[in-house]
């Protein structure tokens, strides 16, 4: 008889303070038969003493294609992998996600140790809504294509957060200053957890003067969050949908969105959306 298939865990790490390392996870470590992580280095400072040592593979997105392969096959075989990535939790602007859709597909158990990320850690300090938020994670490195990214999310309504080598702030918040408006409130939450966190809120111009002018705010690791932007539709009490429909019913549908896009601050794109979706549903 075939061994039943081992559980792949997905294990969440310290972002930076080992004490912060669970007893869930602990054990979870503990008793793996395969560990698999991005700097094998790095995490093997997590592990606790043990009789028997895991396999240890490397799981990076330079070589997630075999990897998955390569732990597919253990688990199939009945090992108990886990997954870690260097801080925080796997997948979230890490390689993981092709390993975890192929067991679900080979019908292997998937099951999470939850702990800490830094986007959400950087949230709950940041002071700005946490109703709604939008997590981007790491932003182009060319000032072009970071324009165009920033320029794409200049409408959103909800709370922006993103994932900053500190090194790269100044550019960042001079860039988030000019496309979504130096006066929208913003928070640095640098290195998280270790010993020189750093938590401050601010305008989006009077943080890049400040980061600019504080060498040691461009050491380490940075999550930025930035206040949406205001919802003026709601504000000009326009019902878009109702607007659209009536647009639709009397101008051709690229003219139509150019409209609507005026009249109610959608973007472009939502507005010629919104009026497809409406083509050739009845009048009422």
């Amino acid at each position: 008889m075939s061994p039943s298939p081992g559980t792949l865990w997905i294990v969440a790490t310290p972002v930076g303070n080992l004490d912060d390392l669970s007893p869930r996870a602990e054990r979870a470590l503990a008793s793996a038969d395969v560990i698999a992580a991005e700097d094998t280095r790095t995490s093997r400072k997590l592990l606790p003493p043990r009789d028997k040592a895991p396999r240890w593979v490397a799981f990076h997105e330079h070589n997630e294609s075999q990897a998955v392969k390569s732990l597919t096959s253990c688990l199939i075989a009945g090992d108990t992998v886990a997954l870690v990535s260097d801080a925080g939790t796997p997948l979230i602007s890490d390689p993981g996600y092709r390993l975890v859709s192929r067991a679900h597909e080979l019908d292997i158990p998937v099951s999470t140790v939850p702990g800490p990320c830094a986007a959400i850690a950087a949230l709950s300090v940041s002071g700005l809504p946490t109703d709604r938020f939008r997590f981007e994670g790491f932003l182009p490195a060319r000032q072009a294509a970071r324009r165009r990214r920033m320029e794409d999310l200049n409408t959103e309504t909800a709370t922006l957060v993103f994932y900053v080598p500190a090194r790269d702030l100044p550019n960042v918040l001079g860039d988030a200053s000019a496309v979504l408006g130096c006066e929208r409130t913003a928070t640095v939450a640098r290195e998280l957890t270790k010993q020189f966190e750093t938590v401050r809120r601010g305008r989006l111009d009077e943080l890049a003067e400040w980061v600019s002018g504080d060498s040691d705010q461009r050491r380490g690791e940075a999550v930025l969050v930035v206040e949406g932007a205001a919802d003026r539709r709601a504000a000009s009490g326009i019902d878009a949908s109702r607007l659209a429909r009536e647009l639709v019913r009397e101008l051709p549908p690229a003219r139509a969105a150019r409209v609507l896009a005026r009249t109610t601050d959608l973007d472009r794109r939502a507005a010629f959306e919104l009026v497809e979706s409406l083509k050739g549903t009845p009048c009422t």
